[in-house]
């Protein structure tokens, strides 16, 4: 199986510094401070029109957690329609109730909205919050997700390897494992030869300085020390020497 690098983008910028690093596939979002939430549409319509990405996009209405309300689940319905209807390739999401299972509602009306649209759907990281990994990926399988990104319930992938490479060797035939978090050039064949997975995914992130960020005595700052007054962004070169990594 031919080895995959997804790039965890949070802007249109961010589309082209992974397509000019040789990326084919990538996830699209907002507010990747937050964990990534959902794009704007005219990130991702210049995308489809600029290269030829394969485009994940995020549906997420806010940080935090994955329990959502039914007015938070209208709005995130509606981006995933009007997503789709705009070429996106497939869309990544994640449904929990509040004791950490699988909402299988949601998930079921989410997979049912991409479906119609013919495109892939990935359970994103929510998978890290369950309760049980081996019942919720199982849950995951019979409702038809394409694919779940995790990080092994760790905070980073190569911290939860073990339960990927399980995962992996229990699954593999009927879900695609995506890893997640953390991973770069230092970890990603390691990664991929000790779990048997053939897909990482990866923010690449390097900063920008917008001398903006912080003047007289107002902070817009998201960042600590010392990336106090920059922005995040994909680079174009780290995602090369990843890619040439694997």
């Amino acid at each position: 199986m031919k080895r995959i690098v997804e790039i965890c983008c949070g802007s249109y910028e961010d589309a082209l510094n992974a397509y000019r690093g040789g990326a084919k596939r990538i996830e699209l979002n907002s507010a990747l401070y937050l964990g990534g939430l959902t794009p704007s549409l005219a990130s991702l319509i210049l995308t489809k029109q600029n290269t030829d990405l394969e485009v994940i996009c995020m549906v997420r209405s806010r940080g935090a957690g994955f329990c959502y309300s039914e007015n938070e689940f209208e709005v995130m319905k509606y981006d995933a329609k009007l997503l789709m209807e705009k070429g996106s390739d497939g869309l990544a999401f994640g449904f929990l109730d509040m004791f950490g299972n699988i909402d299988i509602d949601k998930t079921k009306q989410m997979i049912d909205i991409v479906k119609f649209y013919h495109g892939t759907t990935v359970f994103h990281r929510a998978f890290d919050c369950v309760s049980n990994p081996f019942e919720a990926i199982e849950i995951l399988i019979d409702l038809g997700v394409d694919r779940v990104l995790t990080s092994g319930l760790e905070n980073k992938a190569i911290d939860g390897l073990e339960l990927i490479k399980d995962l992996q060797e229990k699954y593999a035939h009927q879900i695609q494992i995506l890893a997640g978090s953390g991973i770069n050039v230092t970890n990603a064949k390691t990664m991929m030869d000790e779990t048997g997975i053939y897909q990482v995914h990866s923010s690449c992130k390097d900063w920008i300085n917008d001398p903006t960020t912080s003047m007289n005595h107002v902070s817009y700052a998201y960042a600590s020390s010392p990336h106090k007054n920059d922005y995040d962004v994909v680079s174009k070169q780290l995602v090369e020497e990843l890619i040439k990594s694997i």
